[in-house]
């Protein structure tokens, strides 16, 4: 990457911290031996007691017991677990139906797939046209069949956050377990399981200046929860698979360096960049405008493409995503824009911008002159027509 590379796709992975690489570097060299049990040799004990310092402290962050949280490979792996483990442990005995949104993240969204070609049914709510789930729509939505919901604590597109205390509350009253991705919610912003009804929580290291290959997930003392990865007997037997000790010790690390004066510093420069691309013309801030988290942009520009946006900011040594189809591998257009009620030309025109640690201000003002730029010049030049007024179109309707 270009050293004058502006970045501002953390939501996509962060850059590592110096200092959890140098957490890191000693279970690399020095501790390096299998995790064994209190009995084994010395080298494995000191492996393991390193594994447990750092399950104890994301544990505390997150309001757990050290044995309600089990390392995985990441935010992929712990959404499997969550939904085909609760799938497995359940599947036969209470009930076959499953629910979600339409704007899940794709572990999500994939897992209840391949659940739907194993016989389980499952259910797609629709969010509003900010991307939040109308708690009314759960609740009808559940059935005596009803085994889990999973819907996510913040969307990974365009950054909404749910109401997780509403709907956890309607999953413990109707007796239904309630996972929640919190990928890109957590540690921004506080989740204390002790005070949400919440039984499932996936969490992972690499979107908060962690190491990549390293996630968890939380699961409540006594969620029936099924191992569905077959070999040995690591993280309470939920899991298979040596354990990434350097990883478990990088994570520690990085939910510790996060900081409430850091997030406030990231949501400064993230407000300040929203209110100044929403006065481009013709453009749409994507996701609830305040319930959203602190490091996300997500705006539509009308009239151009995501993909040319992108290429263009990348000339100018600027990072960032879009919901373009053409830079997707399924080469559909966004599923979350799509899903709150976005058309094809609001999802292609999406460009995701997002803030970590090593932003600066002025990043701020390099990434608005850029877009600006780029934006009129691609207007200029574009085949998707004129600029037409239409009291009904979306984008006459968002700077107010």
């Amino acid at each position: 990457m270009l050293a004058e590379t502006v970045y501002l796709d953390n939501a996509a992975a962060t850059r590592m911290d110096e200092r959890v690489l140098e957490a890191m570097k000693p279970y690399f060299l020095d501790v390096y031996a299998v995790a064994t049990s209190q009995f084994g040799y010395t080298p494995g004990v000191e492996a393991r007691d390193a594994l447990e310092v750092a399950r104890a402290s994301i544990a505390a962050t997150l309001g757990a017991k050290p044995e309600e949280l089990i390392f995985t490979s990441g935010g992929t792996e712990s959404s499997n677990t969550a939904l085909k483990g609760v799938a497995l442990a359940l599947g036969g005995k209470k009930g076959k139906h499953i629910i979600t949104t339409k704007i899940e993240d794709f572990p999500v969204l994939n897992s209840a797939r391949a659940l739907e070609k194993q016989g389980f049914t499952v259910t797609y709510i629709e969010v509003d046209g900010e991307g939040r789930v109308d708690p009314d729509r759960l609740r009808a939505a559940i059935t005596p069949e009803t085994i889990l919901v999973s819907i996510q604590a913040a969307n990974q597109e365009i950054g909404t956050v749910q109401e997780l205390a509403s709907l956890g509350g309607i999953c413990r009253e109707k007796g239904v377990l309630f996972h929640t991705d919190a990928s890109h919610y957590f540690p921004r912003l506080p989740l204390d399981v002790r005070m949400l009804p919440v039984d499932l929580v996936t969490i992972t290291a690499h979107l908060i200046h962690g190491p990549k290959g390293v996630g968890g997930l939380y699961v409540r003392e006594g969620t029936p929860l099924a191992k569905w990865m077959d070999g040995g007997f690591q993280e309470f037997n939920l899991r298979a698979g040596e354990e990434n000790i350097p990883g478990a010790i990088g994570f520690a690390s990085a939910v510790e360096l996060v900081t409430p004066e850091e997030t406030a510093r990231i949501r400064e420069m993230r407000d300040r960049l929203i209110e100044r691309l929403l006065k481009i013309p013709e453009s749409r801030l994507n996701g609830h405008r305040t319930e959203r988290t602190p490091q996300n942009a997500n705006v539509s520009f009308r009239f151009v493409e995501g993909e040319s946006i992108l290429l263009h900011l990348d000339i100018r040594g600027i990072a960032v995503s879009t919901g373009s189809a053409c830079f997707s591998r399924s080469l559909e257009a966004s599923h979350v824009i799509m899903g709150i009620g976005g058309n094809h030309e609001q999802a292609h025109g999406s460009v995701r911008l997002t803030f970590g640690r090593f932003n600066k201000p002025e990043d701020v003002d390099t990434a608005t002159n850029a877009l600006t730029e780029v934006i009129e010049q691609l207007r200029a030049i574009s085949p998707l027509g004129k600029k037409e007024e239409c009291e009904e179109c979306p984008y006459h309707t968002t700077t107010s």
